[in-house]
C-alpha cells in the first residue's frame, strides 16, 4: 500500500520483482544540473561494453519475459535495450526532465521501467499480471498497438475492471506523462536471477527517489511488491 493506492503482483513468477515508485506534486520540467551530471558520465560509460555484471542484468532482464508466447526479441525486447542502442549510436532521447530521470536509471541498471501520469489513470488499484489473449493498447500517436498475450503488463482497475496501460516494452498513450503532468508512477521490473530485493531497494529505488525529489514537493514513496 502506497499513500492509498494498492499494487498486486499477480505474475506468479518468483524471479520477477516489481518496484514501484510514486512522487507527487513535481515539477516535470524543473532542470537538475547534478542529473546533467550523471547522465554525462554515464553516456560516456555506454560507449564501451557492459561489464560482467552489467551484461547479466541486461539479459536476465530480457529472459524474465520470456513466458508463454512471448519472447523478448526484435522490437518485443526491453525498453532499457532501445536505451542503451540509442546511447551507443549517441542518440540518447531527452524528453523532460521525469522522462530523463526513468531513462537514466534505466540506462544505469539495465532494467526496464514504467512511467505512468497517475491523474490521468485515475485508479487507486494496480495490478501485475501477463497479458491475455486480445489484449493490447495503442501506445504511440500514430495510433500503432502492442499485443499483450503472455507479456508482463501493468493494468489499472476501473470497477472491477482490468484495463492494461504499462509493460516493459511500451507504455499505453492514454497514461503517459505530458508537460502537465504533476503526479507519476513508476514501475522497475526487475530480475532476481542478476539481483536481490535488497539491491533493488537500496541501490535502485534509492537512486530513483533521490533523483525524484529534486522535482517533488512531496518525498517520494516506493515499494517492491
Amino acid at each position: 500500500m502506497i499513500h492509498k493506492l494498492l499494487f498486486s503482483n499477480n505474475l506468479n513468477n518468483k524471479d520477477i520483482a516489481i518496484g514501484i515508485v510514486i512522487a507527487r506534486e513535481i515539477n516535470i520540467n524543473q532542470p537538475l544540473p547534478f542529473l546533467e551530471s550523471k547522465l554525462r558520465f554515464l553516456l560516456e560509460e555506454r560507449q564501451n561494453e557492459l561489464n560482467e555484471r552489467e551484461e547479466n542484468f541486461r539479459l536476465e532482464s530480457r529472459n524474465m519475459l520470456r513466458n508463454g508466447d512471448y519472447k523478448p526479441t526484435g522490437r518485443g525486447k526491453p525498453a532499457s535495450e532501445y536505451l542503451l542502442r540509442a546511447a551507443q549510436e549517441g542518440n540518447f532521447p531527452r524528453i523532460n526532465t521525469v522522462v530523463d530521470i526513468n531513462n537514466y536509471i534505466s540506462l544505469r541498471y539495465m532494467v526496464p521501467i514504467s512511467l505512468w501520469d497517475l491523474d490521468s489513470a485515475a485508479s487507486t488499484q494496480y495490478i501485475f499480471r501477463l497479458g491475455k489473449e486480445n489484449e493490447n493498447f495503442i501506445f504511440n500517436e500514430s495510433e500503432q498497438k502492442i499485443e499483450l498475450k503472455d507479456l508482463v503488463t501493468g493494468y489499472k482497475v476501473d470497477r472491477y475492471k482490468e484495463i492494461p496501460i504499462i509493460n516493459p516494452i511500451k507504455d499505453s498513450l492514454k497514461t503517459k506523462t505530458t508537460t502537465s503532468t504533476r503526479n507519476i508512477g513508476a514501475a522497475i521490473y526487475y530480475p532476481l536471477k542478476a539481483g536481490t530485493k535488497d539491491y533493488l531497494r537500496e541501490e535502485v529505488i534509492w537512486e530513483f527517489s533521490t533523483l525524484l525529489e529534486g522535482i517533488s514537493e512531496k518525498k517520494p514513496e516506493y515499494d517492491i511488491i
